[in-house]
């Protein structure tokens, strides 16, 4: 029996343009990071290094305008962490999807994210994220540091530690990705986050699931 699905607007424009415009600038900055670190040639270590740069730099930007957009608009409330329903949810991308059960969790406009999601996305955009940008800047700065007071720091110890938040991202890009295929389609999610609008089964709008301790 065919599932009717209910149509609800999810992901404003910003948020799309933020989304994409980070699966790029990420993308860009590990193939020119490890071009840097010799994993193999594309376009010349010295130019890897220039447009890894820029792009860093782009990024921080970009990151900055994304933090002023959540604070302004009182987005920073979807990242908000909880653990209520958060066994559900585990139990259900552990089992349930697999047996065809419906998410204990639904998306609303006011509840974008499940209890896994907020705790995922709140550690890359409040940790992982500030570090690898902090680091970078580090690297970037390096002939400054003996002004800046920072002799204790070696240029290795900044590279070891950007290179191991880089592959931290990496990790979750990759586990991102597989994330976007567990809708009730495989492009779901992903032509939710390039429209706005998600499909959610009709009937699962009825729980405030916020509300619920189990």
């Amino acid at each position: 029996m065919t599932k009717k699905m209910n149509k609800i607007y999810i992901y404003t424009r910003y948020e799309r343009s933020w989304h994409w415009l980070q699966v790029v600038l990420i993308a860009i900055l590990l193939v020119t990071g490890l071009e840097v670190h010799g994993s193999f040639c594309l376009m010349g270590f010295e130019q890897a290094v220039i447009v890894h740069n820029f792009v860093g730099i782009t990024w921080l930007i970009a990151f900055t305008f994304f933090i002023f957009w959540l604070f302004t608009t009182g987005e920073w409330k979807q990242y908000i962490p909880t653990t209520k329903k958060i066994l559900s949810v585990a139990r259900y991308y552990g089992y349930g999807i697999f047996k065809g059960e419906p998410h204990p969790v639904p998306k609303r406009k006011d509840a974008k994210h499940n209890p896994l999601q907020r705790l995922a996305y709140l550690g890359v955009a409040a940790l992982l994220l500030p570090s690898q940008m902090i680091t970078g800047v580090l690297y970037w700065t390096y002939n400054s540091w003996a002004e800046w007071g920072l002799d204790f720091l070696t240029l290795g110890m900044v590279a070891m530690a950007h290179t191991a938040i880089a592959f931290g991202i990496l990790i979750f890009v990759v586990i991102h990705i597989y994330m976007t295929t567990t809708g009730h389609t495989i492009f779901a999610h992903t032509k939710g986050m390039i429209t706005g609008w998600e499909e959610i089964e009709e009937g699962t709008f009825i729980a405030e699931w916020e509300q619920k301790t189990k």
